[in-house]
């Protein structure tokens, strides 16, 4: 459908854009999460029950949804028609115009922006795991080493990965190395969760933390940081989040020296533990063993997920310097904030 005929259809009978839209977003949150009760799918669609259950009658009586005891799941037809609508959806909302800005600006391989802002809602969270979990299984091919990096962003993605061709021979590994309740152990733990959701196998590798310069370079020696080092050298693909510096850094539990770095040093975003400037320079790093920018520059698939407008600063830090076969997947809320910014500089 082109622009032309979707315009004419905006201006003619503007109510049903809105009908449309409306019922496509509650048909989207069914084939994410169903079975689904209608309380928590109101919560998601942002509604009030009433309206969800009307909405929801009148795609049962389109026999796109069953209502059923356990919950609401989609129908055959009900998953036909989202695929058939989702470029039309696109074109509506701006999306397809978003995202060919975005990717020319930013320089990477393609750019898909999910409806909402995840800061003001978190179901958005759910829409942009669904979305990565879509790029990732149509994008891996042949690809058999995976790494991925900790983070509620990559954590949430498992749950949406469907069965897909050569899922069973993917072997799943932590960006970086880590122990305790840090970001490198959710890396392991994540590593394993995305292992299971494929079919495919994960090794951990932990690293103590705190360890001085001399330690480290000590530590890098052991057969396991060796054996982690060779498989980010041969990493087919890398899935990763992006946060904002300083509160990755109070998550951390970063000394106030560091801190004081990172602020004076003017470090806006944060990814695989290093620290970004608005340029994309690096300006601090953690001390571990993990996959360097370096050698990003030879994964084939580079996947980042990161939303909502108060990070649009700390995404756009990281893609200043990210490698071109990156695709990012993001929500309207950061898309809006980054062009925003980029169109003004």
């Amino acid at each position: 459908m082109n622009s032309e005929l979707l315009e004419a259809q905006r201006k003619l009978v503007p109510e049903m854009m809105d009908l449309l839209q409306q019922r496509f977003k509650v048909l989207k949150f069914i084939e994410m999460s169903g079975p689904i009760g209608r309380r928590p799918l109101s919560i998601m669609a942002d509604m009030s029950e009433r309206e969800c259950r009307n909405v929801m009658e009148s795609l049962r009586s389109l026999n796109l949804i069953r209502i059923a005891k356990e919950g609401t799941t989609i129908t055959g037809d009900g998953a036909d028609v989202l695929a058939s609508l989702q470029p039309s959806i696109d074109e509506w909302t701006g999306h397809n115009r978003m995202e060919s800005k975005l990717r020319t600006l930013l320089g990477i391989r393609e750019v898909k922006i999910v409806t909402g802002n995840s800061d003001t809602n978190d179901s958005v969270k759910e829409l942009l795991a669904n979305e990565a979990a879509k790029q990732f299984t149509a994008s891996i091919g042949d690809g058999k080493l995976v790494a991925v990096t900790g983070g509620t962003s990559v954590a949430s993605i498992p749950n949406y990965i469907q069965p897909f061709t050569n899922g069973e021979e993917l072997h799943f590994i932590a960006a970086r190395g880590g122990i305790g309740n840090d970001i490198g152990l959710q890396a392991n733990s994540i590593a394993a969760t995305f292992a299971k959701a494929c079919g495919g196998t994960y090794s951990t590798f932990y690293y103590p933390e705190s360890l001085s310069e001399e330690a480290h370079e000590v530590f890098k020696r052991e057969p396991a940081a060796i054996e982690m080092i060779k498989q980010y050298e041969e990493t087919d693909c890398v899935i990763h989040g992006i946060g904002d510096a300083l509160r990755m850094a109070d998550m951390r539990g970063t000394p106030e020296d560091v801190k004081r770095l990172l602020q004076e040093s003017d470090a806006k975003g944060e990814a695989f533990g290093f620290y970004f400037n608005e340029v994309g320079d690096i300006v601090h790093r953690i001390t571990t063993v993990g996959i360097q920018t370096s050698q990003l520059e030879k994964v084939p698939l580079i996947l980042a997920v990161a939303g909502g407008k108060a990070k649009a600063k700390a995404i756009l830090s990281y893609m200043a310097s990210a490698p071109g076969q990156t695709i990012l997947v993001t929500d309207e809320g950061a898309a809006l904030a980054m062009l925003e910014k980029l169109e003004r500089s």
